[in-house]
């Protein structure tokens, strides 16, 4: 490895970068567009998303400026051994990985060019959790071709002149992911022996050697992950897992190689770096994920971040892709309360010092195509990366393509059915779309049901529930009345939108009310508002031989709101939720 100490004393290390002979990605992607084919070779709603991303003579060009960013989603498998498999009652084909092949495939035929799985571990050590997923074999190898085979049998439009059909192949990268003391096992390891307040197994401190051996399982992992067919791999640096545990003095207390001085501290992220290059080729992406933003006591200065960006640039790194904020951070970082694009100013700022020339990619809380316009336009950033916008909509690229962003079902940032199943283990899925994640489960095909068993069906409320269930039924072909007492549609998100922090909500109504109204126009749905529906009504309605006859009914009123058990609840100066949002 260079003597990377040097670079950060001295400038004359970053001024050779100009006396550089090759055109750099940065430089291609930016080329002016000849006058004359301006209209053909951009797009009018969003040229700068839409703009291709060159990365090289031996890669080639993204088709657009947006990532789908990493998240750990459960489809990922697990690695325990089959012998064991019997005695918990598991399923043989516990790492089939067809449900995650599938999962992405929706996400490239919506037309994201460029995909990042899940964390998987290079070794047992880095675990997320017990028997988490792991690749460091050939068995577990041959598992994630599936999942490539399938990405990549799915073109992807693009506006780039050296595309003979106007397309790209999907392409996708696996993220590596060792977690360090943030391992949920008793195997937990780190740069020191330290203990995460989030995890409650302390970590032994990695030896010299071992730091090796550990950096020899990334290499590996992303040689199998080649052989697998993936496009690249994403070496997760931030969020205050291994590496980032390497990076800075909280946790790294060694007086090793790899302690000490920001040279030796950040040997390990780059000797990783370095060592995949070699080892895979200049045809496979690498992206390292740079905490840039720590925001704990501790973490790295500004200084040591660009120097350790320079140094991935000078071993090979395709992308340095933007992390905020370590997982034990007090400051929220992706909550619907952060405003969209807060993070996006600090991967600006590198950009901005134009000591690298890599594209730089920022993130979080990032979920409409306005936002990543902006963004780009700005000279944020290179790329854009969304994780949880996929899972609200799996559409989001290819709708922004074709002027439809109205049609768009928006990330609200709420957590709940992502990050919360995550936590406590289940398969995530999404609190607007609970397609998401299970695709080979819940198929909604339009116009799939036979019309010989079409139902008229009565929804009652026309709250979040009943507004997906209506424009779910009516999509599949049954005809469908929407009732609810109240004078518009969206029911205690109506009161939810009004809380400070929490105005993504509106994004829902709008994107229901905009589905609604399309069934309404396809004569599939009939919405009644200022309509209170009762029981002797609704059984009048089941046995009428009338146009308005009902042959099923869903009841979505929504919930009671929670009342705690307080003294003094019943004084006339208490007042509920309810009454001081809607009343």
């Amino acid at each position: 490895m260079r003597a990377t100490s040097a670079r950060i004393a001295s400038a004359s290390c970053r001024q050779c970068r100009h006396l550089r002979q090759h055109t750099t990605a940065r430089q291609l992607s930016t080329l002016p567009l000849d006058d004359n084919r301006i209209e053909a070779d951009s797009n009018k709603y969003y040229p700068k998303m839409f703009e291709p991303l060159y990365l090289g003579e031996h890669i080639g060009s993204l088709p657009n400026r947006v990532i789908m960013g990493s998240m750990h989603t459960g489809l990922e498998g697990h690695s325990i051994p089959r012998l064991v498999l019997p005695l918990l009652n598991a399923q043989d084909d516990h790492t089939d990985l067809t449900e995650m092949a599938v999962y992405f495939a929706e996400r490239a035929k919506g037309g994201c060019g460029l995909m990042v799985t899940g964390g998987i571990s290079p070794n047992r050590q880095g675990w997320v959790g017990p028997f988490a997923s792991k690749l460091s074999t050939e068995t577990e190898r041959d598992k994630h071709r599936v999942v490539t085979s399938m990405v990549h049998s799915i073109r992807i439009p693009t506006y780039s002149p050296d595309s003979p059909d106007g397309t790209e192949p999907g392409r996708i990268c696996l993220q590596i992911l060792h977690t360090g003391r943030y391992a949920y096992h008793p195997f937990a390891v780190s740069a020191s022996a330290t203990k995460s307040p989030i995890s409650p197994f302390p970590a032994k401190a990695l030896s010299t050697s071992d730091v090796k051996a550990t950096i020899a399982d990334f290499v590996t992992c992303a040689v199998l992950a080649k052989e697998a067919g993936y496009d690249g791999v994403e070496v997760m640096g931030s969020e205050g897992y291994l590496i980032n545990q390497f990076l800075v003095p909280r946790t790294n207390q060694r007086t090793d190689e790899y302690g000490g001085d920001f040279a030796n501290r950040m040997r390990f992220a780059v000797e990783i770096v370095e060592e995949t290059r070699r080892a895979c080729g200049k045809d496979f992406i690498i992206i390292f994920r740079l905490s840039m933003l720590d925001l704990v006591k501790d973490g790295s200065s500004w200084t040591e971040i660009k120097a350790l960006a320079q140094a991935l640039e000078d071993v090979g790194v395709t992308i340095i892709n933007t992390g905020i904020g370590w997982h034990e951070a007090r400051v929220p970082t992706i909550a619907t309360s952060v405003p969209r694009g807060a993070f996006a100013f600090v991967t600006k700022k590198l950009r901005d010092e134009q000591i690298v020339e890599v594209p730089l990619c920022t993130t979080n809380r990032i979920n409409a195509p306005t936002t990543i316009e902006a963004l780009l336009a700005d000279g944020s950033s290179d790329l854009v990366s969304m994780a949880r916008p996929f899972l609200a909509d799996p559409e989001i690229v290819s709708k922004s393509r074709e002027g439809r962003a109205d049609d768009i079902n928006t990330c609200i940032a709420c957590n709940q059915a992502c990050l919360d199943h995550a936590f406590v283990g289940r398969t995530a899925s999404c609190l607007v779309n609970p397609q998401a994640c299970h695709e080979t489960e819940l198929f909604i095909e339009p116009g799939s049901v036979h019309e010989d068993k079409r139902l008229n069906i009565g929804v009652i409320g026309a709250g979040p529930a009943g507004m997906a269930f209506a424009n779910t039924a009516a999509t599949i072909g049954h005809n469908v009345t929407l009732f609810d007492r109240a004078d518009q549609i969206g029911g205690q998100f109506n009161m939810a939108k009004r809380i400070p922090g929490k105005e993504e909500f509106h994004e829902t109504i709008r994107y229901f009310s905009g589905q609604l109204n399309q069934r309404a126009k396809e004569g599939k749905l009939n919405i009644q508002l200022r309509t209170e529906m009762t029981y002797d009504e609704m059984d009048r309605r089941s046995n009428s031989d009338d146009i308005d006859r009902i042959d099923k009914w869903i009841v979505a009123t929504g919930v009671d709101p929670r009342v705690p058990n307080i003294p003094g609840l019943d004084h006339p100066n208490v007042l509920s939720y309810i009454d001081v949002l809607r009343n």
